[in-house]
């Protein structure tokens, strides 16, 4: 359990051969506790109606004590599946014995019923757009450059997001909402309120910049593009920037759902993550998107060539085995375990 492969910053090793660690996340929350090994059982999906039993044996955390949002109870998890860029993330661990490909792809469902898709490999789909990962950076970094409001850019330094050890943007499903740095909140909030404010009432509720829209958001409220390296733009809705927060004088109250963060980090949370297919392509460096009505079944690369797998999951004899190989778990039905697990990328 001890051996090299599984030392890190955060891992200390006993005589008695127990490795233990301690592991602090960007909201301030922490774990602690011992590295374990254990099987990881999973259904290989080889055609329609024919299903694999496959195991692999990965490395885990098993945490003794907790801190921060992990210790109250409206935010308790059952456990966080680790999906970073370390080497012992779950997908670093898979993906070096040749059990699964250098990627992984997810499409959350963004209703109240949650669930959605999960894949270790690549979805596939012709609207998707990639921009490089900051390869200098532990987490999942992308290079933003700006943000316009209705198709107008806003006037914000570009020198705002540049990444740095204390500044950057970051995707992380393990963050419910989305942070903006201040330079960037401010004309964000400012510039939607004054795109609305002839069709909706605005008001401060909690801190937080909020509206009584009489109608339907998409009715009245802009479409936000935030533009990445690699001319990439990621198209927002106006449900995935508002949350709806209840009824007040016979209208529906919504609120800004971008909080603006301490620090110089920008995160990019589920609330922007959502209704969108996400992949995570290690072997490239790279992250690409896509609107997508998560509901629906997708398409994954199977192999390094152009067959596919539909969702319907019938592939032909030719590819069985690669299939086999490159895409061992199917987590469709796993993804409704997002009520319990958090997925954290950090």
């Amino acid at each position: 359990m001890c051996s090299s492969e599984f030392q890190t910053t955060a891992t200390q090793c006993s005589q008695s051969n127990q490795c233990s660690y301690s592991f602090r996340y960007e909201d301030g929350s922490g774990t602690s506790g011992y590295y374990v090994s254990d099987m990881l059982y999973f259904d290989a999906v080889l055609r329609q109606s024919l299903i694999a039993n496959s195991s692999a044996l990965v490395v885990f955390g098993c945490s003794a004590y907790q801190s921060g949002d992990l210790t109250k109870t409206d935010k308790a998890v059952d456990g966080i599946f680790g999906f970073g860029r370390g080497d012992l993330s779950v997908i670093s661990q898979l993906s070096s014995r040749g059990i699964t490909p250098r990627v992984f792809s997810h499409c959350l469902k963004g209703d109240d019923s949650g669930g959605g898709i999960m894949v270790l490999g690549e979805i596939m789909d012709p609207s998707i757009v990639y921009s490089p990962l900051v390869t200098s950076q532990p987490h999942y970094n992308l290079m933003l450059q700006s943000i316009a409001v209705n198709g107008q850019l806003l006037q914000i330094d570009p020198a705002v997001f540049a990444t740095s050890s204390n500044r950057g943007t970051i995707v992380d499903t393990g963050t419910t909402l989305a942070y903006l740095v201040q330079e960037a909140y401010d004309p964000f909030v400012s510039s939607i309120t004054a795109t609305v404010s002839s069709s909706v009432t605005p008001i401060i509720s909690k801190g937080n910049q909020c509206y009584l829209v009489p109608t339907s958001v998409n009715e009245i409220f802009p479409p936000i593009s935030l533009n990445f390296a690699a001319d990439a733009s990621m198209m927002l809705k106006p449900e995935d920037y508002l949350i709806r927060s209840g009824f007040y004088d016979g209208a529906t109250m919504w609120c800004i759902g971008f909080q603006k963060a301490q620090g110089g980090i920008t995160i990019l949370g589920d609330l922007v993550l959502k209704d969108k297919i996400f992949v995570y392509d290690l072997a490239r460096q790279r992250i690409g998107w896509a609107n997508y009505d998560c509901s629906l079944s997708v398409n994954v690369s199977i192999t390094s060539s152009k067959d596919f797998i539909n969702g319907q999951l019938s592939v032909s004899s030719s590819t069985r085995e690669m299939l086999f190989k490159l895409i061992p778990l199917s987590l469709t039905l796993l993804m409704q375990l997002l009520e319990f697990v958090e997925f954290q990328f950090l």
